[in-house]
């Protein structure tokens, strides 16, 4: 600890904030690629290890039982070893700036890991790069933290590390950036733009080093952009914006049952797991995160999509095929719900691509059945990922630019866009917020999506509190207060009683037509002079709260006290426009 005192004593000496900030983003994005090659090299190394002595590629009994023990290893770690909740990784970073003042806890940096990696590589229907972003945030905040960043500059470091595990896991430095600013909403400024790049890029660099420059999923079959085929994508984004309603709602509405219904965790781990291993066994493509299938669909490869099924064979019919998949589509939230409500540890990044790809394949194959097109399918499920994205995550950008980078399917922005921007719109018609930023919204936890009340969170009590009244008692004659009043240069005086405790507020205004009669001094006291007071507010009070009372009370000062009733000080709203002011010129600091 000492040698870190004199490095951050050195450092404020020596190098200026601002450079020390690239400098450390730089290290938030190695650290964040390293951690999400970490994950990744986990995942794998399970997913082979059963598949080479357990499955072997044959559908037997072990897709069922697999995924259910993951979850239980995965659960057990949770309760047993971290203790805290660690699921929904992207909704715990924007609470944590919402309401924590972007403090992550230090287990976050390696929890969501082997969590994630337990539930995923034993065959979990659900993400790893919602729990990575959660690392790499915590390593962010947690790096700030130790060498004493203010909150500002946390917030920033939180999204340096959302970005470069993004950039890191899926080789996507562009992604990672529009994620940041779209999800976790950071201000487009230089003073973020430039650190959050250089986390990202640096994090890809790492990547590709340790995992190869190969895009995830790469396009075989490359059919070019045609512009008679823009009626067929404007459908294909209205199907992506109501398949993306039925993600949001489907899903908050599955959690909730899982979370009110079912109390006991080792009940959850039950029901879960059979419900997923259940799934899994009738309709294989839910196992794991998806990927493969992925793979085949935009490569047109459907019938291997299907793998084997106890329901379906290979060389079924086109309606089979079509039900079927619509089948899987309908089933893999309830997956996603039953992995991660049974206790596993996962994200909605992959499941709402492997819907997106479903949807779009079957949106192209449903067209060219009944209106005899040729038109790509295979085109329309690579483009169908980036509408269930948009409209998800309420992120359009991320869903354009992450697509691309993933598949190198550059030549397809035209339809990227039209189908991303109309599935964005629909969702906004039924559901103002993400399914990230929902769960937040409906507790009112939500502020990082709203830029006055995220300044709101960079102000203390401390900035805005006023403690040059005089202050005085309730027994005190007018005669008294009249002395004070010629020695004061505010009309406001809180009064206390002799423990100090608030009793209420005497206005200039309420004695201003008797403070000049000499024979009223000792007949009126401040007990009787003196009102109550609209609202108080507590020491500790978060500043948007505050800003809601004067918005409910009216009121344009308000005094301030401890939990006892202490009187501390009062608050005035032209303090906090002064000092917003103030901190909305340093927030937004080019």
């Amino acid at each position: 600890m000492r040698r870190i005192e004199n490095f951050i004593t050195w450092r404020e000496q020596h190098i200026r904030e601002k450079d020390f900030v690239l400098f450390l983003s730089l290290i938030v994005g190695v650290l964040s690629a390293l951690a999400a090659s970490l994950l990744k090299a986990f995942i794998h190394l399970i997913q082979h290890l059963i598949e080479t002595h357990l499955i072997a590629g044959e559908h037997t009994y072990w897709y069922m039982l697999c995924p259910m023990i993951g979850i239980a290893l995965a659960a057990c770690f949770v309760h047993y070893v971290v203790r805290d909740d660690i699921s929904h990784g992207i909704t715990k970073i924007l609470y944590a700036i919402s309401q924590r003042k972007s403090i992550i806890k230090v287990h976050n940096c390696w929890s969501s890991i082997i969590g994630s990696g337990l539930t995923i590589g034993f065959g979990g229907s659900v993400g790893a790069e919602a729990p990575i972003v959660l690392t790499g945030a915590a390593i962010g905040s947690n790096l700030a933290r130790l060498f004493r960043l203010d909150q500002k500059t946390m917030m920033l470091m939180i999204g340096c590390g959302a970005a470069g595990a993004i950039g890191g896991i899926f080789e996507a430095p562009i992604a990672g950036l529009v994620f940041t600013l779209e999800v976790l909403m950071m201000d487009l400024t230089m003073t973020s733009v430039a650190p959050l790049l250089i986390s990202s890029v640096t994090a890809t660099a790492v990547s590709y080093l340790i995992n190869g420059t190969e895009v995830l999923f790469p396009m075989i079959q490359v059919e070019p952009f045609v512009m008679n085929r823009i009626p067929w994508y404007i459908i294909l984004g209205f199907v992506c914006g109501f398949a993306s309603l039925y993600f949001t709602r489907g899903m908050n509405t599955l959690e909730k049952w899982f979370k009110r219904n079912i109390r006991s965790w080792v009940l959850k781990i039950g029901i879960g797991g059979v419900t997923l291993g259940a799934l899994i066994f009738l309709f294989p493509p839910l196992y794991g995160e998806g990927y493969d299938v992925i793979r085949q669909l935009i490569n047109g490869d459907s019938i291997s999509a299907l793998k084997e099924s106890p329901i379906v064979h290979w060389g079924a019919d086109d309606t089979v095929l079509v039900l079927y998949l619509i089948a899987i589509i309908l089933l893999k939230i309830v997956a996603s719900v039953a992995t991660n409500g049974g206790g596993g540890v996962g994200g909605i990044f992959a499941p709402s691509l492997f819907m997106g790809a479903v949807v779009g394949f079957v949106v192209g194959r449903v067209i060219n059945i009944f209106f005899g097109t040729t038109i790509p399918e295979s085109n329309f499920a690579l483009v169908g990922m980036a509408g269930l994205m948009s409209g998800v995550m309420h992120a359009p950008l991320t869903g354009i630019f992450l697509i691309a980078e993933l598949t190198g399917g550059y030549h397809l922005f035209m339809p990227l866009m039209i189908v991303a921007v109309i599935s964005y719109i629909t969702i906004l018609f039924f559901e103002p917020h993400s399914l990230y930023a929902m769960r937040l919204a409906q507790k009112g936890e939500l502020i990082t999506h709203n830029k006055d009340r995220s300044v709101l969170t960079l102000l203390k009590m401390d900035d805005v509190i006023e403690t040059d009244l005089i202050t005085i008692h309730p027994e005190m004659t007018l005669g008294e207060l009249v002395k004070l009043i010629a020695k004061s240069h505010r009309n406001i005086f809180p009064v206390v009683d002799e423990n100090g405790k608030f009793k209420g507020i005497l206005l200039l205004d309420e004695v201003r037509n008797i403070m000049f009669q000499p024979r009223l001094y000792k007949r009126f006291t401040v007990r009787r002079l003196m009102t109550s007071s609209p609202a108080l507010l507590l020491k500790d009070m978060p500043m948007e709260k505050v800003m809601d009372v004067f918005e409910d009370t009216g009121a344009w000062n308000l005094p301030v006290v401890d939990e006892n009733k202490k009187y501390l000080g009062f608050v005035s709203k032209s303090k906090i426009f002064s000092s917003y002011r103030d901190v909305l010129v340093r927030f937004s600091d080019e």
